[in-house]
């Protein structure tokens, strides 16, 4: 049966690597069930209710990508878009949680109209090779980020010039209009977390070096059991695995699409909607083209089905309370442990949904667990920058960009936004403007325009 559905032997996998890989993904992925209800309660949302949200959400989406695409690839609310959802509109803009939940609907249903008429399909197929390869690239440095930031390896830091300072005196510790000085450095490498982190590094790169099958998944259980005598993994007295949630927590079906539509949240639509449609196509690009799913002639098989849920997810997941759900990038966790085929986007939707009885265990595992595995991914994901043509400027610059944008600016949008801009433009000056597809130029239009939109 398993055969017949996902193809196993056709895509060189086996039932026993698509567990690995399915529990591998949910592993690398579980934080959001923790990191999303902290964050969205900030706007005011029951963050019970919240975590029952974000554990079917993923659960249901990732199923339908498994059962109906066939693609190794997880779903669940997207972290930024949360961040967005309750920073900028709740708390900035004033509008109520349960309208920014109607808004969110709202962008799901745009998606989906443009997945059935093609629209993000043929994207996806006006995108150049390079391009596509440079994807790849930027999220394995993106991702590499966000485990270097979950470890404690490098830090953050602020700094206030005079003027600056002076700034916050007179306004009496209220924002300053002067920018603050931020930078990259390394962090303490013998805090507690940070240790753990790079003995967790090191035991996953000898696990890897040794091509020991489902070396991630070990490396994180092997450093969750280094962080328990360090004080990082802790297991609370009376611990018990089993949290059954209560009815009075859950919050389907509270959003106020009817109001989202009477405010006029026109920006909000259209922010949500931009972001998803790059970072979806950005995730969906890099873990497919990652698994070996992409085919000769630079497209993917099945990417209608796959743009649909990615859709339908985002309008499900505000019906159930929470923010934007959308394909995540750590499903190349997976991969990399050798996921090929739906059935680890399977097992992976499965823990998410028996996580929902047994949150209390899903939250032994640590950041300095899973944030080595993320590093390892960004290793294994830089193997496609020797597919970029360095040789010619005008296919070297756009990658280049898209490639470092993503870390830099920490979003994956602002990269592919990037490309999708410079690549017709280098191409133009260089007389090759032929060779440019027409979406792509009317994708750098509507770049140009958002950017404009948001400086307005």
């Amino acid at each position: 049966m398993l055969e017949r559905l996902f193809r196993l032997k056709e895509l060189g996998t086996d039932v026993r690597t698509e567990i690995v890989a399915g529990a591998t993904t949910f592993m690398a992925m579980a934080y959001i069930l923790f990191v999303n209800p902290s964050i969205l309660g900030m706007a005011g949302m029951p963050r019970d209710g919240v975590f029952f949200a974000t554990a079917l959400g993923a659960g249901l989406a990732t199923l339908a990508m498994g059962l109906l695409v066939n693609y190794p690839i997880a779903l669940a609310p997207g972290m930024g878009l949360n961040a967005f959802f309750t920073f900028t509109v709740v708390l900035g803009m004033g509008v109520p949680w349960q309208t920014a939940l109607g808004a969110v609907f709202i962008s799901g249903i745009v998606f989906l109209l443009l997945t059935v008429t093609r629209v993000r399909q043929m994207i996806i197929e006006a995108i150049p090779q390079g391009l596509k390869y440079a994807i790849t690239v930027g999220i394995g440095l993106f991702i590499t980020l966000v485990g270097m930031k979950l470890s404690g390896i490098t830090t953050i830091h602020l700094s206030l010039s005079p003027e600056t300072l002076s700034q916050v005196i007179e306004n009496q510790g209220s924002a300053a209009t002067t920018p603050l000085d931020t930078s990259i450095a390394l962090g303490n490498l013998f805090y507690p977390t940070t240790a753990v982190a790079l003995l967790g590094l090191l035991l996953m790169g000898i696990l890897m070096a040794l091509r020991v099958r489902g070396a991630i998944l070990l490396g994180i259980l092997g450093t969750m059991l280094i962080g328990i005598p360090f004080g990082v993994t802790r297991i609370p007295e009376g611990f018990s695995p089993i949290h059954l949630p209560q009815s009075s927590q859950f919050i389907v079906g509270q959003l106020d699409i009817l109001g989202a539509l009477s405010m006029g949240l026109l920006t909000v639509v259209f922010t949500f909607t931009f972001v998803e449609l790059f970072d979806s196509l950005g995730t969906i690009i890099g873990t497919a083209q990652r698994a070996g799913i992409l085919q000769e002639n630079g497209t993917f098989p099945r990417v209608g089905r796959a743009l649909a849920v990615d859709a339908a997810a985002v309008s499900a997941g505000a019906v159930l309370g929470t923010s934007t759900v959308t394909a995540y990038i750590e499903s190349a966790a997976g991969v990399a442990a050798g996921g090929r085929s739906g059935l680890t986007a399977v097992v992976t939707g499965i823990l998410f949904l028996l996580s929902i009885f047994f949150s209390p265990l899903a939250g032994l595992i640590p950041d300095a667990a899973t944030a080595p595995a993320l590093i390892i991914v960004g290793v294994l994901m830089m193997a496609m920058v020797k597919e970029i043509r360095w040789d010619d400027f005008g296919e070297a610059l756009p990658a280049f960009l898209t490639i470092v944008l993503m870390p830099f600016t920490y979003s994956i949008a602002n990269g592919v936004a990037a490309g999708l801009v410079l690549y017709p433009l280098m191409k133009l000056l260089q007389g090759k403007g032929k060779e440019v597809h027409w979406l792509m130029w009317l994708l750098a239009l509507v770049v140009i325009a958002r950017f404009v939109w948001l400086l307005d």
